[in-house]
């Protein structure tokens, strides 16, 4: 998965990965060093997130206890 750098507070780099036609893998890093990996995330999610203004406030809004996830590093 490419990871493109953003600038954040909280979240250093992002990756998504289409699985369906409408469903994906996000993948965050975030700067206390962690790396997850958030699964059924819609391509519009993914695009709210990546258009919004606070990533780490969309994060805790939309994604973190939303989806299904795991640690990957």
């Amino acid at each position: 998965m490419n990871l493109i750098p953003v600038s954040s507070e909280g979240i250093t780099h992002v990756g998504y990965h289409l699985d369906s036609d409408s469903d994906g893998t996000l993948e965050l890093v975030f700067s206390s060093g962690g790396v997850y990996q958030f699964f059924n995330v819609p391509a519009k999610v993914y695009d709210e997130f990546m258009h919004a203004p606070r990533k780490h406030d969309y994060y805790l809004t939309n994604i973190g206890k939303r989806f299904p996830s795991s640690r990957v590093a």
